[in-house]
């Protein structure tokens, strides 16, 4: 069986190609240097010639409030661009399974929690990060488009806040977990007396550690086969607040914590419901705490090598 990785060296994509190599599949990842994925002809081209049993969508054009907020037409363009030309590309080649990956911002701001798949769509969104919500939601439509119109077996997984290795930890375009650990390792190295935070740290907030999300992707190939996106997450929240103070004590800081509360914070809370998935038989394994330690022993290790996406 041969895998397409798309995204192949990000967060996401890195994590699903260690797993499949593992495990012994015949992997071809994707990145900037092997396709142009904005190039329709290109990405029609490589698949026809790669024939995959499966592709994986793990590219995107992702990263946090700011730099949503500041460029949503970049954020929904790319991601349409993208997803459109590797769903055309699966077509032509007649590839078997596909897998589109999108992310939990597509629900409502304020969903019920816990956020059950059939939610999507039933109220206004989080305006921060909207037109990539809006392209993710296009993702999971056409996929439904394909399968009802060519009975393609695509499926479409829906991961809460990601982490760990090869993150991205710049400051102005990283998710919060990364750009946390990144400025308490700084401050804790430069020994400052004080970290200031965005926000008042009260919003809730689901993690999961990439090397999970690989293992469910590697279930949902073989048992998921729905037009209904699925949610994939722990089921465990916490508060911006204790997020901090678990990544400060790991990372050994003792100064204070400030909080700007003049900063945007994004939505209130956000926790999936993951029954549908549970009952595939997959379960995280990694801890918080522990893939947290880990990728900050990775960012540490990295850093100093000059390996680290600032």
């Amino acid at each position: 069986m041969t895998i397409v990785v798309a995204g192949s060296t990000g967060l996401v994509g890195s994590a699903i190609v260690r797993l499949f190599e593992k495990k012994g599949f015949q992997t071809v990842g994707i990145n900037r240097s092997v396709v142009d994925l904005f190039d329709k002809e290109a990405t029609s081209n490589f698949i026809l010639e790669t024939k995959p049993t499966v592709i994986i969508d793990a590219a995107a054009r992702v990263g946090g409030i700011a730099v949503n907020d500041q460029h949503p037409v970049e954020f929904l363009t790319d991601n349409l661009l993208i997803q459109n030309n590797l769903m055309h590309a699966a077509h032509n080649a007649e590839v078997p399974k596909f897998v589109f990956l999108g992310s939990s911002c597509i629900y409502p701001r304020d969903a019920a929690q816990p956020i059950k798949e059939e939610y999507l769509m039933t109220g206004p969104l989080e305006k921060t990060n909207s037109a990539y919500a809006i392209a993710k939601i296009a993702g999971i439509e056409l996929v439904n488009s394909y399968r009802k119109e060519f009975g393609h077996k695509w499926i479409s997984l829906m991961p809460t806040n990601l982490y760990g290795p090869k993150d991205n930890f710049n400051l102005e375009s990283s998710h919060v977990l990364p750009a946390l650990i990144r400025k308490f390792v700084e401050a804790t190295n430069e020994n400052q007396s004080s970290v200031t935070l965005w926000g008042s740290g009260n919003p809730r907030r689901e993690f999961l550690h990439v090397d999970d999300l690989a293992i469910a992707i590697e279930i949902s190939l073989e048992k998921y086969d729905s037009e209904l996106h699925m949610n994939v997450g722990s089921g465990e929240d916490l508060t911006i607040q204790e997020l901090a103070s678990v990544i400060s004590e790991l990372t050994g800081f003792k100064g204070e914590i400030l909080w700007d509360t003049s900063r945007s914070e994004g939505t209130p809370r956000k926790v999936l419901d993951v029954q549908r998935i549970q009952k595939l038989g997959w379960t995280p394994k990694i801890s918080l705490r522990d893939g947290i330690q880990s990728t900050i022993d990775w960012y540490k290790e990295n850093s100093e090598i000059g390996l680290v996406r600032k």
